[in-house]
């Protein structure tokens, strides 16, 4: 798997007759720790590697870094280094326990893969017996990726690349198998050379940033000493995703190429003391065969990488952070560790991977191919619409429906917020009443003895204009003039109330029509965000078109008839019979009377020192005849502008009892009858059935992308359970 043909390596090794592997892995686990194992083992063989990030070991470097003699060393899988082959893909090695010895071969294709290459990848397929086999299978895996070997045989005319995003899966099983997942990727390239362009360059970078930002994965950061390491991208790649070294284990390769006693040498001895790049799992030297090498056996190899280490400068590092036996021992305590710590956080996101699948399936319903699995599935969900509308027109919250986001600010905007429906409704209504009582008005008018109580008294375009008294007179006086009929003078005309009135308040139309605009748009969001809730996306549009937007549509304008009604009643005369009417009347002339009379009074007051008296302390006296003259001398003349007060007095309590019975009309006659009571019947059981067969299957039968996708999560579904059920067996074995 080396990426340099001229490297030492790149001889092809001899063959292992036999797919057997030495007892010296028996080494790499303890009872506890394959207990352990098993269950990460167990969980992907159910599949779900591709569902959750499960542990595992990617070796991971530039090319030529020497990263294949290190899984070769820890997986004693002899890979051939003669073709180059292996380092154009990623290749993961998963060691399992199993009655039989056994080693299969297989591709996982790319998810970017179409449908065709998909099944013609994952088709492949192979068992062999012996290690001799891998250099012919894997070349036949490779051009099944369409690699190019570059050989005389390639087709030109058959499309290939160099780098392929699908990987090889290596499944080794056997008695004396320990439970382990290595991934070996493709070595990082740092030149463009013939034969490799910047694609390639970036696609590798891309496979080997793929594996070691996944969270659950450890990776073994190798490091050549035969260049600078501050030049190797990798531990720059390792350090932007686990920044304090948490899961990444530097090791450095070819050691022996050093010269002894070198500024060289001694760089990398201190960084193998980790006094350099700092990861909190520190490092590993480790030292692969020579030229002379190539032909050496497992054993022998870990013989020469043993005597290099008594012998060399390196021998003053700590024996447990030199070589492959120590490296396996070391790296099983470390990947023993890192899945114990994980199992709980596995745990919990394989929960949480179930339950969104669940819910997605539930909201895909049951099969609906035919025209009864239609009308069921319809029936089903028109139940489950009434349920849930009902609830939230009525203002029960119980259901979980209306649980989630509940903390956040309530904003009849926001789709969450709408879900509790009568909440909403409740205050748009308030804030309409509030509209009404505030900038309903078309003038602030200032009456004696006091102005309207609530009124907006800002400067916006939609304030009311504020006028004083006498405006407010003039203003009366303006309407009265024109409004004259046959009455003597110093009378007016009753209708003037009627003129004074819808000129007052002739700004609630715009208000009204708002509202309702407002509560519409409120039942389409809670309507829209319910069917999305509740029902996949075909289903939601087709259902929306067939059945929920003609009835929103019908309502809506129903309730803009009833508005009419209002608005036309409340352009006749306004009639009030209710007695706080002449109530408010009476008190405003009584007022008016007292502030004269009070008036009347102090003007006729007349104050003289005490006699006898050194203090400042007075007596008052009443003279009651200029009392009676001055009052008389107060009331106006102007029989008109008589007339304008009292009509003043009459249109203010008037508006008064006109503005809440219009409040009540609008919130209870439009909004509740038209458009709030009755929503959760647009789409009810009895639609449904009287919806025709052709209807039902328009509505509700599934796409063949529907059906693939329910297919799709109910193999995840079946994985997670299996994966659920693992977690359930090993219960208190992991403490």
């Amino acid at each position: 798997m080396s990426d340099l043909k001229t490297d030492p390596e790149a001889a092809v090794p001899t063959p292992k007759p036999t797919v057997h592997l030495t007892e010296s892995l028996e080494d790499f686990q303890s009872d506890e720790q394959r207990s352990i194992l098993d269950t990460v083992s167990q969980i992907r063989k159910c599949g779900l590697e591709a569902v959750l990030p499960l542990p595992q070991i990617v070796v991971c470097g530039s090319q030529s870094s020497g990263k294949s003699s290190v899984l070769e060393a820890l997986t004693e899988v002899p890979f051939p280094r003669n073709d180059n082959l292996c380092t154009r893909f990623a290749t993961e090695i998963t060691l399992r326990r199993a009655p039989v010895d056994a080693l299969r071969l297989s591709i996982i294709p790319d998810e970017g893969r179409n449908a065709a290459d998909t099944a013609k990848v994952t088709g492949f397929s192979e068992t062999i017996e012996d290690f001799s086999e891998l250099p012919s299978i894997i070349s036949k895996a490779a051009a099944i990726m369409g690699i190019s070997s570059g050989g005389e045989d390639s087709d030109a005319n058959s499309p290939t690349q160099a780098f392929s995003k699908d990987i090889l899966s290596f499944v080794i099983e056997g008695t004396s198998r320990p439970q382990l997942t290595v991934v070996d990727v493709p070595g990082l390239i740092q030149n463009v050379t013939k034969g490799v362009s910047e694609q390639d360059k970036a696609m590798v970078a891309e496979i080997t940033d793929y594996y070691i930002r996944q969270r659950r994965t450890i990776c073994l950061a190798v490091t050549q000493a035969s260049d600078d390491y501050a030049n190797q991208p990798i531990l720059t790649k390792v350090r932007a995703v686990d920044p304090e070294g948490n899961r990444t284990l530097g090791v450095i390769t070819k050691p022996d190429r050093l010269p002894p006693g070198s500024g060289t040498q001694d760089a990398f001895i201190a960084l193998a003391r980790n006094e350099d790049v700092f990861f909190k799992l520190g490092w590993h030297v480790v030292k692969n065969r020579e030229y002379e090498e190539s032909h050496f056996s497992i054993e022998e190899r870990n013989a020469s990488e043993a005597r290099f280490f008594r012998t060399s400068n390196f021998q003053t590092l700590p024996s447990d952070c030199c070589g492959i036996d120590s490296l396996r021992v070391r790296l099983s305590g470390l990947l023993f560790d890192h899945v114990k710590r994980e199992l709980p956080n596995l745990r919990r996101d394989l929960d949480a991977a179930l339950a969104e699948t669940d819910a997605e399936l539930d909201k895909l319903g049951a099969s609906r191919a035919t025209a009864t699995e239609c009308r069921n599935y319809l029936t089903s969900l028109s139940l489950r619409c009434l349920e849930i509308t009902g609830a939230a027109v009525n203002g029960h919250y119980e259901s979980a429906y209306f649980q989630d986001h509940s903390d956040t600010t309530f904003d009849v905007d926001s789709p969450t917020s709408v879900r509790r429906f009568r909440a909403a409704i409740q205050l748009v209504n308030r804030q309409f009443a509030e509209e009404i009582r505030r900038k309903g008005p078309k003038y602030i008018l200032a009456s004696k003895p006091q102005p309207l109580d609530g009124w907006d008294s800002g400067t916006t375009a939609s304030s009311p204009k504020r006028l004083s008294h006498e405006e407010a007179i003039e203003w009366v006086s303006r309407v009265l003039v024109r409004s004259r009929g046959k009455e003597p003078i110093g009378n007016y005309n009753p209708l003037i109330i009627g003129e004074l009135f819808w000129e007052l308040s002739s700004k609630w139309e715009h208000f009204a029509t708002s509202h309702v605009d407002q509560v519409s748009e409120i039942c389409t969001t809670f309507t829209r965000t319910l069917l999305e809730e509740t029902c996949p996306r075909d289903v939601q549009s087709r259902l929306t078109e067939l059945k929920v937007k003609e009835s929103l549509q019908r309502r809506r304008e129903r309730a803009a008839e009833e508005l009419d009604m209002i608005l036309e009643d409340k352009r006749d005369f306004p009639a009030v019979y209710n007695h706080y009417y002449t109530d408010n009347v009476q008190k405003a002339r009584t007022q008016r009377m007292e502030d004269r009379l009070e008036k009347s009074i102090e003007a006729a007051t007349h104050h003289e020192r005490m006699p006898g008296c050194n203090s400042n302390h007075t007596s008052a006296s009443v003279d009651v005849s200029v009392a009676i003259n001055h009052f008389h001398s107060q009331v106006d003349r102007d029989m008109e502008r008589y007339s304008c007060e009292e009509a003043l007095d009459c249109l203010l309590s008037m508006y008064k009892e006109q503005r809440k019975t219009f409040v009540a009309n609008v919130t209870a006659q439009v909004i509740e009858r038209h458009m709030v009571r009755g929503l959760d019947k647009i789409f009810s059981p009895l639609d449904v059935n009287h919806l025709s067969d052709e209807n039902v299957l328009k509505v509700a039968s599934e796409p063949a992308s529907v059906r693939r996708k329910r297919d799709f999560l109910r193999d995840r579904q079946q994985k997670l359970r299996s994966g659920k059920e693992i977690f359930r067996d090993i219960t208190g074995r992991v403490k």
